[in-house]
Order: structure tokens, then sequence, then C-alpha cells
């Protein structure tokens, strides 16, 4: 069974792992991995810049992405997690703080989403990888409960966020937002959105599961309602067969199914009580086995309209 944390960090250690051979990209998604997690620190004068997480196959990438694109003091250490056997990652940049932040365009107070950041769907795509990186979530394809979010300390920000997926060509994406305690959720329920996103930041293998899950669960699930279904109309076939053979069986009693004048009613009141588990469809292949003429399922339905007054008519 996957859960929710294990395939968030599937989705996420997948996007670590891609190539991004446009700088364009791999700068859309530094900008929004920074903005969202970046911590500015002054220590003896200095401006730093750490990024931390619990995963450190996410560490190492944007440690070598940060140092394959800029000649600066770039670290990266652990720690141990307070109260916890897990560590924490971080990334501290200790030089050219300012120089990194002007040229992704971060301005940690202001919530705009610079457009020489994000121009086209290459950036566009870069940049919602970084802020999936940063703080997304998606529950496994193996519930029934689809929900993929962007968990955001910053309501403007966020907001701008969403505009930014309807301006990525032929996507059709239409996040909500909502606010949950003291973040601001940009969020996805629809699967197949879901599905959309995760190929448009270039988590390729990961939708890939996440429809073959979501296949083969919609399938189990149909044919768990066809046989439901099926279920429930064979009762109702029983149900209405018990009546029917003791409405006959009243008939017999007091009048006689050979003295019955209809040859056809006479016919399927011994075929019912001989069969009286038989669908509507079975007495009608039944009954044209016995006669000339073929009937229907129309016909046999009038008939026993007929033989329900007849057992009626008898228990006045």
């Amino acid at each position: 069974m996957i859960n929710q944390q294990s395939f968030t960090r599937d989705v996420k250690e997948e996007l670590s792992l891609n190539t991004y051979e446009s700088i364009d990209r791999l700068k859309a998604l530094l900008s929004a991995y920074i903005k969202i997690n970046g911590v500015i620190v002054f220590r003896n004068k200095k401006t730093l810049l750490t990024l931390s997480t619990e995963n450190a196959k996410i560490a190492k990438f944007i440690y070598q992405s940060l140092t394959s694109t800029y000649s600066a003091e770039i670290h990266l250490n652990f720690k141990k997690k307070r109260n916890s056997k897990k560590n924490i990652y971080i990334v501290s940049i200790e030089s050219k703080v300012d120089e990194i932040l002007s040229d992704l365009n971060i301005d940690f107070l202001e919530g705009k989403i610079p457009k020489n950041i994000v121009f086209n769907d290459d950036s566009i795509s870069g940049y919602l990888a970084g802020a999936f990186l940063s703080s997304g979530s998606v529950n496994s394809p193996e519930t029934s409960n689809y929900h993929l979010e962007i968990a955001l300390s910053n309501e403007n920000f966020a907001k701008w966020l969403c505009k930014l997926f309807p301006r990525y060509k032929n996507s059709n994406l239409t996040p909500k937002l909502i606010k949950r305690r003291e973040k601001y959720v940009v969020y996805f329920k629809k699967s197949d959105q879901i599905a959309v996103f995760l190929i448009m930041i270039g988590a390729v293998n990961s939708c890939m599961d996440f429809e073959t899950f979501r296949t083969t669960r919609d399938f189990t699930n149909s044919n768990n309602r066809t046989l439901n279904l099926d279920t429930a109309n064979m009762s109702k076939i029983i149900k209405t067969g018990k009546r029917q053979c003791k409405e006959i069986n009243v008939i017999n009693s007091k009048l006689g199914i050979k003295n019955i004048s209809n040859k056809k009613i006479a016919i399927l009141c011994n075929l019912r009580l001989e069969h009286d588990s038989a669908s509507l469809q079975e007495l009608t292949d039944l009954m044209n086995e016995q006669l000339t003429k073929p009937v229907t399922k129309s016909n046999i339905n009038h008939l026993f309209r007929k033989i329900h007054e007849m057992y009626l008519g008898l228990n006045k």
C-alpha cells in the first residue's frame, strides 16, 4: 500500500533526479524553491541563505543545481531533527546571496511572481516543479480521495501561483485556494487534473504510476458496482418468483391450472412453479420452446399481470 508520504516522496525524488538542460527551467525551479523554503540569516555581519529539507536527494539536487549555476560559497550539511531519528539536510549559501536572489528575482516580502522568471511553458513548468518540491504533497493513487496541494505562507503569493497555471498552454488546470490554519493551500481534487500537473512538472513516471493505480482501482470499483447490481437484480428476481409461485399455488388449489382457459397463462403457471427463480428472459425462452408463435418479455409481463388479477379475484 502506497501512503501519501511515500508517493509524495517518489514524485519529489523523480523531480530531483531529472535532467534540467534548460537553464530557464532550472532557474525558475530554484526561484520557486528558494522563495518558499529560503530563510535569510544574518551572522557575523554576513547575509546567509539557508534551505532545509528532510529528504537527502532533494538537498543534494538543490545543492548541485546551485553550485553548477553560481560561483558562490555553498555548503551542504545535516543535523538530527529534535526528538527524532530523522536528519534535516541544510543547504547554506554563504556568499553572493544578494546576487543570487537578484538573478532569480526573489523578494521574500513580495508575493508577485516575476515575468522574467516565468515567461514560457518551460519556465512555468520549472517554477511549479520548484513550488511542489518545496511544499507540495499528493495523496497515494491507491486511495479514492484524490488530492494534490501546495501549502504556502503568503496569501498574495498563493493567489499569484493560482494565476500561473492557466498560462501554461492547453493545460486547462484550475486550482482552488483555501486557508488552512496559518497556510494558504493551492490544491486539486480531480484525478485528471492531478495527472496533468504531474506531467507538466516533469514527474512522468509518477504520473504513470498514478494512472495505473487509478485505472486498476476504477476498474475494480466498476466490477464491484456491476456485481452489486447483479446481486440486487437476482434478489429482486427471486423475491418476485416466490410471490408469483404463491399466487399460482392459490389459483391451482381453488381453480386448478388445468382449468385455466388461456393456454399461455396455464403454460406460464406451470413453468413458474418448475422454475421459481428464473428471470423474465429465461421464462420467455422456455415459453417459446412450447409455443409455435413466439412471445416477448413484454408478453410474459402482461400474462403475469393477468395471473395476479386472477389471484386477487379468487381471494375476494
